[in-house]
């Protein structure tokens, strides 16, 4: 059950994580500004701000296998069509609702391992499971270049829309419901989900070190091409390495969680590491490259690092019958800020530099860290 809803949530990363490697081609193809290649940057997260909740509840009503499989599928359809978008418009239309469909994943493929671990081996589990985010961006980082400059970025999207009805067929095949984990609640109503005050301020909190993760994981590749000369495929390959590591961490935070009996105290622990990086990438945001590299990768992977733990607290707050609806929401404002942060990352540059947009980025996990306080008992 990991592996398969590992797999399925792969097959959705390698879309959501790695449409910015090929944000210079898009460009290029397109004729975009930086602000309109933030603007679609952010269409995933902004289909995906609409449906989350929802997916999240039809996980809980009707299984996690339907939810993700027909999701996905949908997912994969809009992809293969992003592919033969004439216009700019068209293209923002089509990766904002494969953005929605594909969505179901998180709620669903969260969901179906939450059921089958108990508490002391979750935040390893789910960690695990979290590593398919970093997993479709190394994915994408290596095979996306490849393709766009064979075939163009109709072949990019094809490959897109390919992993995406891989992870349906997965999900739909594997998927299976869980032993029953008795917390004592029952299935409510979306409003006991949204009065939750905990879960508002882990959502809020946390979700605010996304900024961080886009700033880096989102421009790092057009970062490199435009600032320093760098070739898309060499771009995207410092991309894979932050990967990489990122999968290392997200391992190893659930596993320290679990050990720790908290998710919180690393999560908050995690938001000073990432603030402190992208500090280190404003200064050096000039260069020398030997310096600058090896800085974008830990920054790079620090910043998608914190995603398990923020994920195995939110359903864990909620409880194991709640938990679909509870991912669905983390996830929401996490989509929100999503949608937000490339517009703002992007005007941030324009305006200024990246050295600056960077040190920017830095203050948003600072705040995370300092909202999360109260929070430290769990």
């Amino acid at each position: 059950m990991l592996a398969a809803g590992t797999t399925a949530q792969t097959g959705a990363a390698i879309f959501g994580i790695g449409l910015p490697v090929l944000a210079p081609s898009l460009q290029e193809q397109y004729a975009l500004t930086i602000g309109e290649v933030g603007l679609l940057l952010a269409a995933p997260w902004i289909g995906g701000t609409a449906t989350l909740l929802l997916w999240g509840l039809a996980a809980d009503r009707f299984g996690e296998r339907m939810a993700l499989a027909v999701g996905l599928g949908a997912s994969a359809a809009c992809l293969a069509a992003a592919a033969f978008a004439t216009s700019f418009g068209d293209l923002l239309v089509l990766l904002a609702v494969a953005g929605a469909a594909g969505s179901s994943v998180q709620s669903a493929s969260g969901r179906a391992v939450m059921q089958w671990f108990g508490s002391s081996e979750r935040g390893l589990a789910l960690g695990i499971r979290q590593t398919s985010i970093p997993l479709g961006g190394l994915i994408a980082a290596l095979v996306l270049p490849v393709l766009s400059a064979a075939g163009g970025t109709e072949a990019a999207f094809l490959f897109l829309a390919a992993a995406s009805a891989a992870g349906a067929v997965v999900g739909a095949v594997v998927l299976r419901a869980g032993r029953a984990v008795s917390d004592g609640l029952e299935v409510d109503s979306v409003a006991l989900t949204l009065r939750d005050a905990r879960l508002w301020r882990l959502c809020l909190g946390s979700g605010i070190y996304l900024y961080a993760q886009t700033a880096v994981i989102g421009f790092g590749v057009l970062f490199l091409h435009e600032e320093h000369g760098l070739s898309e495929q060499s771009a995207a390959l410092v991309l894979a390495a932050a990967q990489v590591l990122a999968a290392a961490f997200r391992i190893g935070a659930g596993w320290w969680s679990d050990l720790l009996g908290s998710r919180i105290v690393p999560l908050r622990r995690v938001g000073l590491a990432v603030a402190g990086s992208m500090v280190a990438t404003a200064m050096l945001a000039g260069g020398p490259l030997r310096l600058l590299v090896p800085v974008v990768v830990v920054a790079g992977g620090l910043a998608m690092g914190w995603n398990g733990l923020s994920f195995t607290a939110a359903a864990e707050l909620a409880g194991a019958a709640r938990s679909g609806a509870a991912i669905g929401f983390q996830q929401t404002v996490l989509s929100g800020i999503g949608v937000a942060a490339p517009v703002l990352f992007a005007a941030t540059v324009s305006a200024g530099s990246w050295s600056l947009a960077f040190a920017v980025a830095a203050l948003f996990p600072l705040a995370g860290w300092y909202a999360l306080r109260p929070l430290r008992g769990y």
